[in-house]
């Protein structure tokens, strides 16, 4: 019997392996590490407690895991009619059900390890989340976009300090610097998409301001950011130490502004794009540098 015209029906085995894969890559993992190993560091930096920092790690990937599944499942339809790339439910790749079920099981997850934390820990903890879903379901849409991002990176110095013995109350400064971040981790987010979000109707801060403003605007909480951290604490950091993370993330931020014209291309386009990872770089290395400090 000639089978070579017979329609190709994937094994069950074929079908599993490619739901898992793209289970996994519509958490957004880049976004999901970036920030889980951001929190495990700052955890591991403010003090040792008997592995506290892997449970707050473990609370942090379950709530960004969430997130990501969150967003994926609730824009499907969006992206799908828009074609985007990388978006594995909207090519049919694995089931909305199926990342929507994975999003409430790490939700639930990610409450019981943050209240294993403590429970202001839990609380603060949640509250990221939480505003993280809001900007998902509802807020990416507002004038208000940025605010659930400046609450979810605040949150993660709480939790850090929060689940410290004793429970101490973060640094209003690390505090401070994670929000500053967030707003800055927002507009970088979003910069590559304004003109396609446009288009489909989304309408956040961002897309409101316009890319040429936002690339202007993106070094601002850069800047503001690494005077929090180095003005904040009562405990001057090092003088060459301070000199050399401040004057990177200064001189990165005046390159992002001076090649942040309305259409930025090539090289100069790169040029601001390397200038406000270095800048970001450099406060993230300063936050790390007063984990002790952070309570």
């Amino acid at each position: 019997m000639d089978t070579t015209d017979r329609p190709h029906v994937p094994s069950p085995a074929a079908r599993l392996s490619g739901a898992s894969a793209g289970l996994a890559l519509s958490c957004h993992p880049g976004p999901v590490v970036a920030v889980t190993g951001l929190a495990t560091a700052l955890a591991v930096s403010s003090g040792p407690a008997h592995g506290r920092w892997v449970l707050v790690g473990a609370a942090v990937l379950a709530g960004q895991l969430s997130v990501g599944w969150c967003n994926d499942a609730f824009d499907a339809v969006r992206d799908a009619g828009a074609a985007r790339p990388g978006k594995p439910v909207a090519r049919g790749a694995v089931g909305r059900g199926t990342v929507w079920g994975a999003a409430f099981t790490a939700l639930f997850l990610c409450a019981v390890l943050s209240f294993a934390c403590g429970a202001a820990a839990g609380a603060a903890h949640m509250t990221g989340v939480v505003a993280a879903w809001a900007y998902n379901l509802r807020l990416k849409g507002t004038a208000l976009s940025w605010l659930p991002y400046a609450i979810g990176f605040g949150s993660l110095p709480c939790l850090v300090a929060l689940s410290l013995p004793g429970s101490p109350w973060p640094a209003w400064w690390a505090v401070a610097a994670g929000a500053l971040l967030g707003v800055a981790a927002h507009l970088g987010d979003v910069l590559p998409d304004i003109e396609e979000d446009l288009r489909a109707g989304v309408r956040g801060l961002p897309q409101r301001l316009g890319p040429a403003r936002v690339r202007r605007l993106l070094p601002v909480p850069l800047v503001a950011a690494t005077a929090v951290l180095l003005l904040g604490p009562s405990e001057a950091p090092g003088g060459r130490t301070a000199a050399v993370l401040s004057g990177a993330a200064l001189c990165a931020v005046v390159a992002a502004t001076v090649c942040a014209g309305p259409r930025p291309v090539g090289a100069w386009r790169k040029a601001a794009l390397a200038g406000t990872v270095v800048a970001a770089s450099a406060d993230v290395v300063l936050l790390l540098a007063r984990g002790t400090q952070i309570a």
